[in-house]
């Protein structure tokens, strides 16, 4: 783990891959090997993640009302990427499955992915500005933690609405 802001091209190289990866899932989605049940897992495991990753941006959120330094705020962005990475690969691993996913659940990739992609560009930013500026007090650094927290509740939500739809279609159709 960092624990402090490394070189700039580190973050940057760690932010190309992330989107590379979602990028690359977005446009190439292979034969499916899942089933429904698979994808469900999938989602419960991006479920779980999100939740996670939503607690962390509140948290780094919370630290606007604070005097923390930048040094805790590069930790705690740290943390938030690496939540953002770990739903990539869940994102990619759905991406993967889509064909063999029930209609609800392309749905429910199709409309996390461009949450995603929108994180992914607020932390890259994020993650900039403290490279750049080291500052926690300016407007616009505040408005990207802002931003993070509500995509990341978006995301979470997005899921949790999904993963409840399919359980009530589950349970018409038993």
């Amino acid at each position: 783990m960092i624990h402090s802001i490394s070189t700039k091209a580190h973050y940057f190289t760690v932010a190309a891959l992330l989107f590379g990866m979602i990028l690359f899932t977005s446009a190439w989605t292979p034969a499916a090997y899942g089933d429904s049940a698979q994808v469900s897992k999938l989602l419960q495991q991006a479920k779980t993640s999100a939740d996670q990753l939503q607690r962390d941006t509140e948290n780094m959120e919370s630290f606007t009302r604070s005097k923390v330094g930048w040094q805790s705020h590069a930790m705690q962005i740290n943390t938030v990427k690496e939540h953002v990475n770990k739903i990539g690969t869940v994102l990619a691993d759905l991406h993967d499955a889509r064909d063999g996913a029930d209609p609800w659940q392309q749905d429910a990739i199709d409309g996390i992915t461009p949450l995603m992609h929108q994180l992914a560009d607020h932390t890259t930013s994020i993650i900039d500005h403290l490279n750049d500026k080291k500052q926690t007090w300016h407007p616009e650094y505040r408005e990207y933690l802002q931003t993070n927290h509500e995509l990341a509740a978006d995301v979470s939500k997005m899921i949790s609405d999904y993963m409840n739809y399919g359980k009530a279609r589950a349970r018409l159709h038993m």
